[in-house]
């Protein structure tokens, strides 16, 4: 018998995997007919190879262009539908929001979160903890007088900090960090942290740390194909910080349970805690202690992370664009002089209101949304999308919409304004998403960014540090698009 030299049985054995794989998506495609255009996939990797890693959304937006507002890739053996332009994601998540309302099972969330929680679950238990917790936050205030006192409560701890500075160069990140969490902090635990407890800055730093991470071109590869899990990397990096996370979480739990009041709830953690009570005979119960610590660090995670990167890079662009921040500086004198900023007056304050609005839109922080996924088979704009189907709604690609911004890459407060300067609404103005999957904290968010934004502004002007002549407003890389590292000097008004 022959047996053919060791190197050349390696190149037959692989000859022959790529074959099969070829063979068998070709039999997978054959359910994809009528399905959205794309670049041709490779065997085994897909579509990897053209694909900016570290900054995927980059790749997305230039496909865009050549395709059309539906087309497909594939990651690997996984085929996604992305949605662009605002005309397509309102038609699918207003229009088509059952079809399109899941999310996409994604590695390592699922191994992070195992299907629990708010922001990634599924099916029955996504609807029972979002209706939890919207109803809850409500309760606590979300929208209400009593948690924007909060808001305001933390804008005086925060302005003393920058104070503490006297105009000298720090940077921002953390206090930001600090003082956006701990209003969510206040309505999930029922308490502020102090800036300076140790355990509330290693708890941000984790949650910056993995934010990094996800952007990583390991964990795309590891979502792609987690057979590759047992390497070492960024993804186990993510699974150990989400891991401390919901130690100390969970940690916190028999203390609430000791001073449960079922006629007094004072927190998020406790409300779950008597729903948890009211269902303790009911064995298929979602209110168990897993959902609870998945839920209680989604809204973590999102309570503090979009806002205050959105502040961020709101004093980064005032340091840009020194002309904007005294035009607002001088709409706060005139309606404000030194009163307290609250969120009815964003309706007196158009100029202030149209910057706010643009900072978000510029800084686009979640450029590619939260993924979806098809709940049912979807006829779409011609094009037949099959259930279960990976879908992206590329953000980036409404906020950047030229039928509804005149100037899409540039930072222009005048996209929110008409030619008598009062405010106007933007329809493709779609940070939150839309839909089913809308945030749920987004009013919550306005209230603070509209708040914390013009308290500071009111209190400081923001400057370049001695030296630096210009900003760079370039991302980090990051599964939200933060500034660059920098310093800032808030300069007493």
């Amino acid at each position: 018998m022959y047996f053919p030299d060791p190197v050349v049985a390696l190149l037959l054995s692989v000859l022959t995997v790529v074959f099969l794989i070829t063979v068998i998506n070709g039999r997978q495609n054959d359910k994809y007919s009528n399905f959205p255009p794309g670049p041709r996939p490779l065997p085994l990797i897909g579509n990897l190879h053209i694909f900016n890693l570290r900054r995927p959304y980059l790749t997305l937006l230039e496909l865009y262009k050549e395709y059309g507002p539906i087309y497909s890739v594939q990651m690997g053996r996984k085929k996604y539908v992305v949605l662009a332009g605002y005309k397509t994601v309102k038609d699918a998540l207003i229009n088509h929001a059952e079809e399109f309302g899941e999310r996409e099972r994604i590695p390592i969330f699922q191994k992070a979160d195992e299907g629990h929680g708010i922001i990634l679950s599924h099916g029955e238990n996504w609807k029972v903890m979002r209706r939890f917790t919207i109803t809850t936050l409500r309760d606590f205030g979300m929208g209400k007088s009593t948690v924007e006192d909060k808001i305001i409560e933390e804008c005086c701890y925060l302005n003393q900090h920058f104070e503490s500075y006297k105009g000298q160069p720090f940077d921002n990140m953390m206090i930001m960090n600090a003082s956006v969490a701990n209003i969510i902090v206040a309505i999930v635990f029922g308490q502020r942290f102090d800036h300076h407890d140790p355990a509330f800055l290693r708890l941000m730093s984790l949650i910056n740390e993995g934010l990094r991470l996800l952007a990583k071109p390991i964990v795309l590869l590891y979502n792609a194909y987690p057979v590759i899990g047992f390497l070492p990397g960024a993804h186990k990096r993510v699974l150990k910080n989400t891991e401390e996370l919901d130690a100390f979480i969970t940690g916190t739990f028999a203390k609430y349970l000791e001073q449960l009041d079922v006629n007094d709830q004072r927190s998020l953690i406790e409300a779950f805690f008597v729903k948890q009570k009211e269902e303790t005979s009911n064995p298929d119960t979602y209110f168990h202690d897993k959902n609870l610590k998945c839920v209680v660090r989604n809204l973590f995670v999102a309570g503090m992370e979009t806002t205050s990167t959105s502040l961020r890079w709101g004093m980064l662009l005032m340091m840009k664009y020194p002309d904007v921040q005294r035009k607002v500086q001088e709409e706060i004198e005139k309606v404000l002089g030194s009163a307290q900023a609250r969120y009815e007056h964003r309706t007196s304050m158009p100029y202030t209101n149209a910057v706010i609005h643009e900072i978000q839109r510029f800084a686009d922080i979640l450029p590619m949304s939260l993924p979806h996924e098809t709940a049912t088979d979807a006829t779409f704009n011609g094009y037949f999308i099959p259930k279960g189907t990976a879908v992206t709604v590329l953000l980036a690609s409404v906020l950047q919409d030229e039928a509804h911004f005149e100037k899409p890459k540039e930072f222009y407060p005048e996209h929110f304004l008409d030619s008598e300067g009062k405010f106007v609404k933007k329809e493709a103005f779609l940070p939150f998403s839309a839909g089913r999957r809308i945030c749920a904290g987004e009013t919550l968010a306005r209230m603070e960014l509209f708040i914390f934004f013009t308290s500071l502004l009111q209190k400081f002007t923001f400057r370049l540090p001695p030296g630096v002549t210009d900003v760079d407003v370039t991302p980090a890389e990051g599964f939200t698009l933060m500034p660059m590292p920098h310093l800032i000097c808030a300069v007493a008004r």
